[in-house]
Order: C-alpha cells, then structure tokens, then sequence
C-alpha cells in the first residue's frame, strides 16, 4: 500500500516516456469521440435526466447543456462512454478502464477550475495513466481472487479512486481509505448475466465511476473503509497463494505501463465478437460478397464469445452484444457501423441484417478456450447457396497492441463517431488539444475544459 501511495501522490509527468503520453492522448482522444456517440442513447438520455435533477451540481455533463454535482457528472459521463461499446479495454481485465476513469478525473478538473485552481494538461495526462495504472492491475487482482466474473465497474471504481485522491489531495491514510471503499462499495455485478441479457446495465461502470470518486470524497471526511484485497496482500493471510498472486501483480507498479497495453476498438460492438468480424473481413479481402447468396454461416470461437448469442436484436444493447449481428453486418457492410447497432437510425431493424443473422451457427473450439483472455480468435466458414464454402483463417480483433489501429484510423475513428454531436470546429479543435494535452497551460486547459460541454 505504501508503494501505492507513493506511486499515486508522487507519479510526475516527467517520469512519463513519450510512447506513454502519446496512448495517453490516444486514450483521450478515443474515449471522447465514443462519449459524443453515446448521445444519440436512450441510455445516455434517461441517465443525463436522472442525474441533472436526482444529483443537482453545477459540473457540466460531457457534451451536454445540463450539468451535476461531481458524483453525478461521473455518473453520467461512464454511462454515456458505455452505452456504445467502442471504448478501449484491456484482455487480462477482460474489460474497460477509461471508460470509469476519464469522467470523474474531467468532473473533478471542471470543479477545481470553478473553485480557482490551476491544472494543466500535463496533470490531466498524468492522472490519466495513473487511473489506467490502478485500476489495470486491480481488475487483474479481482480475477486472481474472486470466484466469479465481474464487470468492470468492480474494479475500475478503485482507479478513480486513485485518481480523485490525488487530485483531492487526499493523505496517505485518507487514500488508502478512499482506495478500500472503492473496493467494497464498487458493483460486484456478474458479467455473464448481462451478456445473457443484454440491458441498460451494460459493464457496470458507469457505478464503477460513481463509487469511485464518491470514495475519495467520502474518505477526505475522515469516513474509513475495509481494507482493499486486491490491493493489499497482507489482508489475504489466510490465502498465501492469493496473497502472493496479489503482490506480483502490484510489484511492478511503475515500471510496466498496461496503459500501453490497452486495445482500441474498430467496431462499436462486444471485443469478443470482433474477431469474428475480421474472419468475415479476411473472406471479403479474397471473395467479395454478396449477401443475398448466402446460404450458411458459422463462426468457431472460444466459450464466451458463444454466449453473445441474440440473433435478433431488438435494442442497441441487445445488438452490441450479439456475434450473429455483428458477423452480419460484416457480411453486409465490410464493418459494423454505429448507425448498424443504433435504434435511432434504425439500421439493427433491417430486416435483411436480421435474416443474415439467423443464419450463423457458433461452436466453440478448445484451442481458442485455452488461450482466453490473453487472446480471442475466431474463424468462419461461409457456404453460399451455390454450394461453394468459403474458410478463413484464424482471426483476432482489430486494435490490440500486436495489431494496433494507425494514427489515421483512431483519428477516423473519433470524427466519425463523433460527427453527430459536435460541429466540425469543435471536432477539430477537441482532436487538437487532446494531442497536444502536454503543452497546454491552465488557461488552454479551460479552454478544453468549455468545449466539451454542449455541442
């Protein structure tokens, strides 16, 4: 705990390598362009109404004209990114960090900028790669010391925990308070259970963000938690092996960065269904298709991409959550478009989309089982009505670090998703700074600050 500590109050930017500033930026970058997208929501509406008038405050929401307390806009600002699931996340986590911690770190900014503080982009950065630090290795942790699979609210809640203690400038002991609510008080939700039904609910971490700088908050007023087991290996002495499981994972805090381990996704959909959607890709790349002489398809993956197994989606949650939809519009599209998953364009209610996905089949292979998390692979073989199959090869998703979108792409990606909510000068301006987030002054850093309010 004291190198935790240590690591959270002392981390400067100038320990920071430019390879790491630079995902840092591209983290920015991409979770913004996904938070602009989430607008068009029926989540993203029913939270931005449920938390300007159930947790009144006056921190703007993210691209919003309303605004919240700092709680509230933490809330809100996860639950927007995770309504459309194409935010960064991290294998061995089997979930999402960013998406909990860039929220609460911009509400926490936006309220020190009203109370006259200064903070410059080099802060932001730096308190960035410390959430993605924390909470990285306390998702791994809960993994090595729980029995069940939690969504990623369960632990990405203790990275902002880090990250509003620091910004708090919370004590040693007040951190280490903050850091055990966090633990105690973020939603031990099943993953499982909203992969089989697909909700609102989604990952958890719009609670994740909540729990976490609420505990920062509460600790700063001397309220005290239990200790964080994923955190502190001397608190499991009656599991040594879990208990040295939880020292390794922490004891190269500082030194590996698993923020430059993050993927980005290509597609707004589930990360376990993409690498189905390159095999699609990888037969379109050889045999272009057409989709109406498509007789069959089936998709071989590992046990939990199966699982994602709504063939006809009648919600944008139901349809981020389906393989059969996803490989679909592969098929259809050569990618899966926002507009193909979203009920406001109505693209998951083309009928022709729904007949392609009530012909995919999925099996599950023990080679690909073996090797998940640290890796997802898919193949598909497709037969066409003429009776000529189609296989492709072994497949991983787009965007993983041995596989990473290119600099255009993430670029693409943000204006794309973004172009309904902001103009195009914002667009640019927003993309700007965020590269450029180091050399940004207090001054420049509330500039940033305004034009993330409503577009």
């Amino acid at each position: 705990m004291e190198q935790i500590n240590q690591f959270i109050h002392t981390l400067r930017f100038e320990d920071l390598s430019q390879p790491l500033i630079k995902q840092a930026s591209d983290c920015l970058i991409d979770l913004l362009g996904v938070a602009a997208a989430g607008h068009d929501t029926k989540l993203a509406k029913i939270m931005e109404a449920f938390v300007s008038d159930q947790m009144a405050g006056s921190v703007p929401l993210l691209f919003s004209d309303k605004s919240a307390s700092v709680s509230g806009a933490s809330l809100f600002g996860a639950s927007l990114i995770d309504s459309i699931d194409a935010h960064d996340g991290q294998v061995l986590t089997k979930g999402h960090v960013g998406v909990a911690i860039l929220p609460p770190l911009l509400a926490l900014i936006a309220d020190s900028i009203e109370k006259g503080q200064h903070l410059d982009g080099k802060e932001l950065i730096t308190c960035l790669v410390i959430g993605y630090e924390v909470a990285t290795r306390a998702g791994i942790a809960l993994h090595a010391t729980a029995l069940d699979y939690h969504t990623s609210g369960a632990w990405n809640s203790i990275g902002v925990a880090a990250v509003s203690a620091r910004l708090l400038k919370l004590d040693d002991n007040q951190t280490r308070e903050a850091l055990g609510i966090a633990e105690f008080h973020g939603p031990r939700s099943q993953m499982m259970r909203c992969i089989d039904y697909p909700t609102m609910v989604k990952d958890g971490s719009g609670w994740g963000a909540l729990a976490g700088v609420t505990s920062s908050l509460l600790a700063k007023a001397n309220f005290t938690g239990a200790p964080a087991i994923t955190l502190d290996a001397d608190t499991l002495s009656n599991s040594p092996e879990q208990a040295h499981a939880v020292t390794e994972i922490w004891q190269d805090l500082g030194r590996r960065w698993y923020i430059e381990e993050q993927y980005f996704k290509a597609y707004p959909v589930c990360r376990w269904a993409q690498p189905a959607v390159e095999a699609i890709r990888a037969i379109q790349a050889e045999n272009p298709l057409d989709h109406t002489q498509v007789e069959s398809i089936e998709i071989v993956s590992f046990h939990q991409a199966k699982r994602l197994h709504v063939t006809n989606p009648s919600t944008t949650e139901q349809a981020q959550y389906s393989l059969p939809f996803s490989v679909a519009s592969a098929i259809m599209d050569n990618e899966v478009s926002p507009e193909s998953i979203s009920e406001t364009y109505l693209g998951l209610f083309n009928p022709e989309r729904i007949a392609l996905s009530e012909k995919v089949q999925i099996s599950e292979s023990d080679d690909y089982n073996t090797v998940f998390p640290a890796e997802r692979w898919a193949h598909a073989i497709i037969t066409l009505k003429n009776g000529t199959r189609l296989t492709s090869p072994g497949s991983i998703a787009k965007g993983n670090p041995e596989n990473p979108l290119t600099e255009q792409e993430i670029k693409e990606k943000f204006f794309r998703l973004s172009s309904t909510r902001l103009s195009s000068d914002q667009q640019s301006l927003i993309f700007s700074m965020c590269d450029n987030m180091a050399a940004l002054d207090s001054q420049e850093l509330r500039q940033f600050m305004d034009l993330l309010k409503a577009g």
